[in-house]
């Protein structure tokens, strides 16, 4: 999982020094740069292609896909919450090391390159049940001693808290649809291609220092997001936000309603 780790973010950080429409290397290019088998670069590259990040054209080769539209939920000051999910969570520990941060991790966490940091796969369950990947990177500066069995147990920002005095403060975190690769339906006891959410969260310390980036997949047939608005009309702003929320028709609260909103992890029961 580490070395698929390692080629996915390789080729996403030639993918950010790309613009959308540009051809990427080719795949026995890419094996000879990274050191890599064809297999394991193709289940990277598979990922990619699922997530909407590459494209594969036939005879041509890959491309970096076209320009994602990015639509905020809540727009300005408003705050977004999220309170923990129902169900007894818990945690399985898919790989515990220490690497070099690379240069797409080390840009996100402010680090060098080399810079090392704590690299965790770990398997969340719910009652039980698989139900997301997440692939966390923390500065191992910042949290020194730390355990495989401390990362199985409890919450992760309550323990940087109170073993490593690192206070969580902020973090901005996106979602987008994808669906799983064979090898993460096998980890998720799910059919291959089946639909998921990708969770991307960089967390930040109170003095706004990067203390965590994580990747997260979660089950889509038994996880949702469910948004509570609160519309009011207490204030009119003098010109109404362009564009429109997800899920309320453009010209709705044309007069430019204040949002309110949070958002709340929903698990799904069995089927």
């Amino acid at each position: 999982m580490l070395k698929r780790e390692r080629v996915r973010d390789a080729v996403l950080e030639m993918v950010e020094e790309r613009k959308p429409g540009d051809a990427i290397p080719s795949e026995r290019t890419l094996c000879a740069r990274l050191g890599v088998s064809r297999p394991t670069l193709r289940a990277a590259v598979d990922e990619l292609v699922s997530a909407g990040i590459l494209v594969r054209e036939h005879g041509r080769g890959m491309f970096v896909a076209p320009e994602k539209i990015t639509q905020e939920l809540v727009p300005g000051h408003h705050s977004l919450s999220v309170p923990q999910a129902s169900g007894v969570w818990a945690s399985r520990l898919l790989e515990f090391t220490t690497v070099p941060a690379g240069a797409r991790v080390g840009r996100r966490l402010r680090l060098s390159p080399a810079a090392q940091i704590v690299y965790v796969a770990r398997l969340r369950l719910v009652d039980g049940a698989p139900m997301a990947i997440e692939h966390l990177h923390i500065p191992a500066a910042l949290v020194p001693g730390l355990t495989a069995r401390e990362l199985e147990h409890g919450d992760l920002y309550e323990h940087l808290r109170t073993h490593h005095g690192v206070h969580v403060s902020e973090a901005t975190q996106t979602i987008e649809p994808t669906v799983v690769t064979r090898a993460e339906a096998e980890v998720l006891d799910m059919p291959e291609l089946s639909p998921a959410l990708l969770f991307e969260r960089l967390t930040t310390d109170s003095g706004g220092r990067p203390v965590e980036y994580v990747h997260s997949l979660y089950r889509g047939d038994r996880y949702r997001i469910v948004s509570r608005l609160t519309l009011g009309a207490d204030t009119v702003p003098a010109t109404p936000p362009v564009g429109h929320h997800p899920g309320i028709p453009p010209g709705d609260f044309s007069q430019g309603d204040p949002l309110a909103a949070s958002t709340l992890g929903d698990v799904q029961g069995e089927r």
